[in-house]
């Protein structure tokens, strides 16, 4: 896990098109569940930081339009559409077109520039206000990150991948949401 995780900062910080060799399944999901679980942490850890932002009465973070998409959906459908369609959609969009960077300097810009419009893009689940406007780098940072890690699959180890990845970590969520309203 630290050997992933290690990895991954490492990629992050210098990303180059250079796909896994290592073709074997068992070590693809492996470094796949690491980078699942550090996304994951992710999310926990910067968690507080949204809890604080409610608190002061900043942004209110009870009226997210990702709850009011799926308030009359099964957890059929929520999957469906969270974890599948969207995933595939959004991958397709944002983590699809960083193969057509081949040189180096525009690599690097083109996984920079689709993570960070992957990650604003996730501004239009709130309400606009100014304040949404000030702290959007903070209410979008989870997705900002994501967007990093998704992609350092999608070029390791290709799209589907990355697709999997996106959509397995919007399943755990959609589950865990269903499951703190009983």
């Amino acid at each position: 896990m630290k050997e992933t995780f290690l990895n991954l900062v490492t990629y992050l910080k210098n990303p180059i098109l250079e796909k896994d060799t290592n073709t074997d399944l068992k070590y693809r999901f492996k470094v796949f569940f690491h980078i699942l679980i550090i996304s994951v942490l992710t999310g926990v850890i910067i968690s507080p930081i949204f809890a604080l932002i409610h608190e002061m009465q900043w942004v209110n973070m009870e009226n997210h339009k990702v709850e009011d998409m799926f308030k009359d959906m099964g957890i059929l459908q929520m999957i469906l559409l969270g974890a599948i369609i969207i995933p595939i959609i959004e991958e397709a969009i944002f983590r699809g077109p960083l193969t057509a960077f081949k040189k180096p300097k525009t690599f690097k810009f083109g996984f920079y520039f689709f993570a960070i419009i992957f990650g604003f893009v996730h501004i239009s689940n709130f309400e606009l206000s100014t304040s949404v406007i000030l702290l959007s780098p903070i209410l979008v940072l989870p997705q900002l990150l994501l967007g990093g890690y998704f992609g350092y699959i999608r070029i390791r180890f290709g799209l589907q991948w990355s697709m999997l990845m996106h959509g397995t970590y919007n399943c755990i969520f959609i589950l865990l949401g269903t499951l703190s309203e009983f």
